[in-house]
């Protein structure tokens, strides 16, 4: 497939079919069609999730067909008046991948970053995952955590 261009650009509160589009990317890379397709929200959660100002969600587009995107979120500080963004999720379709897109969507979000007094973005990669950890590792400084889910129902 020969390289196509792609624009990058920020979904707002009535891009909930290009929203449902992208979690069917985040389906189709993340090989996770249950936990993305099976149970989507109704179109208002939807809306009211890309209107709040604490969630962004990046698109990569190209003829029309969302490619790659990412969802991330504000995170206000407590400790200094300032905001860190946590890159939740991201993902490009693999008929475009090793293309730029995966960077470009970072560039996007550092530039929102800087719009909303963000001084870092930090991102989790699975142990595993060597393809994100070479893309990250390209972008910024290694930090080792430790990672614990807790499960809010547990006793």
């Amino acid at each position: 497939m020969a390289d196509a261009e792609f624009a990058t650009h920020r979904l707002r509160q009535n891009d909930i079919s290009d929203m449902r589009a992208l979690l069917s990317v985040f389906a189709d890379a993340f090989e996770m069609e249950e936990e993305y397709l099976a149970a989507q929200p109704d179109d208002d959660y939807l809306r009211s999730r890309l209107s709040a100002p604490h969630f962004i969600t990046l698109v990569a587009q190209t003829e029309g067909r969302i490619i790659g995107g990412l969802c991330a979120y504000v995170l206000d500080k407590f400790e200094q008046q300032r905001a860190e963004i946590y890159l939740y999720d991201l993902a490009v379709l693999s008929a475009y991948r090793r293309r730029g897109v995966a960077t470009a969507l970072i560039q996007a979000l550092k530039s929102e970053a800087v719009a909303c007094g963000a001084y870092v973005i930090f991102v989790q990669a699975d142990g595993d995952d060597h393809v994100a950890q070479s893309l990250y590792s390209g972008l910024g400084q290694l930090e080792k955590v430790i990672h614990y889910d807790i499960n809010p129902h547990s006793k």
